[in-house]
């Protein structure tokens, strides 16, 4: 099997770091990886995990996906401007009352989350097109196929990408070119710190103090145990993506957090919609000790199956 070529954006950190080290370290050395981010300053953290892999398996390049001119000097870089693997992952976060936030942080969400997916595919697509060769893994979103409470733009972004890749997924069959959304749930990351972060320091002022108490007593108040009980870790979503990418047929739609499939299939169970959207009500404004309850359920179920993982097999 020849050797992949496969470029990440957004490796600075999360889940962008921990596939691209994945990846590199494949013991059939399968993959030559070209890890990207925006900002090369921040490699540190990069170099030190890719480890005897850099300069090897693992190349770091500048690559920011707000840029076409950063994204074609990146691409062509690469010998043939062959890429056999694209995985878009560079993303923002965005969360609060819409009264608090501006335009310009709500467009520079799109320019990133979407936009930079479609300004990829312009560069590597047609050269995927041309050898009808190629898998595009792009890393979406459970809420680009559920909004969720103070999430409006971040969710708006990726219901953008779901649309635009259902859309392309069709053309992409005649080329012989595979699409997979990876839909995560939540997952612990400095990504999601950041965004937890810039939400207890966003300025309410603008919102009403029954919006405001909503956002600070009920969402972010909850945000850490949601993210402690149901959370992935970055390598959680790595060892998905990298069975999706070694897989023969690969699905176009995978949701990585089994914990959270329910409450995306209340959306499909219902056609109007209504479903979800009166169930998210109840749970968070009338039966919120009942969810919290859950929360603590499942934190327990997940403890005791890590335990008896930890035990290993009995023995026979």
């Amino acid at each position: 099997m020849a050797q992949k070529t496969v470029l990440i954006t957004g490796c600075s950190s999360g889940i962008g770091l921990a596939l691209a080290v994945k990846m590199a370290r494949d013991e059939q050395k399968r993959f030559k990886v070209y890890a990207t981010m925006r900002n090369l300053t921040r490699q540190d953290k990069l170099a030190e995990a890719a480890g005897r892999t850099l300069g090897k398996t693992l190349e770091i390049k500048q690559l920011d996906v707000c840029s076409e001119e950063s994204i074609k000097t990146c691409v062509s870089s690469i010998p043939d401007r062959r890429i056999d693997i694209l995985v878009s992952n560079a993303g923002m976060g965005l969360i609060g009352p819409i009264e608090c936030q501006t335009i310009d942080e709500m467009k520079t969400v799109m320019d990133t989350n979407f936009f930079g997916l479609v300004r990829l595919l312009k560069e590597i697509l047609p050269d995927m097109k041309k050898r009808k060769s190629g898998h595009i893994v792009i890393i979406s979103s459970v809420m680009g196929i559920q909004g969720i409470l103070f999430n409006d733009v971040y969710a708006a972004s990726k219901f953008a990408v779901e649309g635009f890749c259902e859309s392309l997924a069709i053309q992409a069959l005649k080329f012989k070119l595979q699409l997979s959304l990876i839909e995560p749930g939540p997952v612990i990351t400095e990504f999601e710190k950041k965004v937890f972060e810039d939400g207890m320091k966003m300025d309410l002022s603008a919102a009403d103090e029954e919006t405001a108490d909503m956002f600070t007593n009920i969402y972010l108040k909850n945000y850490k145990q949601i993210f402690q009980i149901l959370g992935q870790s970055a390598e959680d979503i790595a060892e998905v993506i990298s069975q999706i990418i070694l897989c023969k047929n690969p699905p176009f739609r995978h949701q990585t957090n089994t914990l959270y499939t329910p409450m995306t299939t209340l959306k499909y169970a219902d056609p109007n919609g209504d479903l979800p959207i009166d169930t998210f009500y109840k749970m968070v404004f009338q039966h919120d000790k009942i969810f919290s309850a859950s929360l603590n359920f499942i934190k327990l179920l997940r403890w005791r199956s890590r335990k008896s993982f930890d035990l290993g097999n009995p023995s026979q």
